[in-house]
């Protein structure tokens, strides 16, 4: 594993690169769920992430009650939900923004399992951000309704659940962990959009379906999944997290960006303050334990 200082150019733009398709997917879940309905589209992204990736990657040595629990957590709860929240309730951007606040749920559901009590810092950090997410209700409009915030904030607790059912599988692999999980994915996705969506919906979607549909429906699979972790896993092999990790503070960025650019969404400064109060506890959460550790004679604040 290579120090922080001899972190190459070429490593720097690859994480940039995964970030980037990760901010800008949900600028194309937008696009695919023009003609695609929503819980459809999921369980076609998770049907091309496991196949015929499962017939070239062996299976991690993960129980099978792991790896479906985190296929449901991540399939039918985080992203079901993202796509039914992003077809008119809520801004691809804002939506690439709010979802990050799965990472307190993630620190909130692992220290209700070890007992650990929450620190002063992440207190902020916590304010911070939830901070942010006032702002986003107190501005509801058509770019972030009520109903929309609630689903992205329910999608950001399913994301934190599959965090800590990955962590508890304890795969290094994650490209391999994500392939096959996605085939627990599938069923209830597709479950789900014949009772809610109905098979006429599904029948039309289909036929509707053009070649930028399809490439959307790719993007969520090859780009997000193979490329994505694929790369991501192959920098944490070489790298220490706490010099990749931080990265994925640009997935808002890429988010917001995109959906500015390629959708024309506005950005008031009701806005860009929101962004900037959320990443702000975000970027706290993760940099200051690491701060002070680094220098000498101070001592992070006592648990609350």
């Amino acid at each position: 594993m290579t120090s922080p200082a001899a972190l190459p150019f070429r490593d720097v733009a690859l994480a940039t690169a995964v970030v980037a398709v990760w901010g800008t997917n949900f600028v194309v879940i937008r696009i695919g769920l023009d003609h695609l309905p929503p819980l459809l589209f999921a369980a076609l992204r998770f049907l091309l992430a496991a196949f015929p990736a499962i017939l070239l990657i062996p299976r991690p040595p993960a129980r099978w009650g792991n790896l479906a629990a985190y296929g449901v957590l991540i399939g039918a709860v985080q992203f079901g939900l993202l796509f039914i929240a992003l077809l008119g309730s809520i801004s691809p951007g804002l939506a690439s923004l709010v979802i990050q606040i799965q990472v307190f749920f993630t620190i909130g559901l692992s220290m209700r399992l070890t007992g650990e009590r929450v620190r002063g810092y992440q207190w902020f950090a916590l304010l911070l951000a939830a901070s942010g997410i006032g702002v986003i209700a107190l501005n509801a409009d058509a770019t972030a309704t009520p109903l929309g915030l609630g689903l992205i904030i329910l999608a950001a607790l399913g994301w934190a659940g599959g965090n800590i059912v990955a962590k508890r599988s304890e795969v290094r692999n994650m490209l391999a962990y994500v392939v096959w999980a996605s085939l627990f994915s599938v069923p209830p996705l597709l479950a789900l959009s014949l009772v809610l969506e109905g098979w006429d919906a599904i029948r039309d979607g289909l036929l509707r379906a053009d070649a930028v549909t399809w490439a959307a429906v790719l993007w969520q699979s090859v780009g997000n999944v193979m490329f994505g972790y694929a790369v991501w896993g192959w920098l944490l092999s070489r790298h220490p997290a706490a010099l990749i990790t931080p990265m994925a503070l640009l997935v808002p960025v890429f988010g917001m960006g995109a959906s500015a650019y390629w959708l024309s969404e506005s950005l008031p400064p009701w806005k860009i303050a929101a962004a900037i109060l959320v990443i702000s506890g975000l970027a706290i959460g993760i940099f200051y334990p690491r701060l002070m550790h680094r220098v000498p004679g101070i001592k992070l604040p006592p648990a609350a």
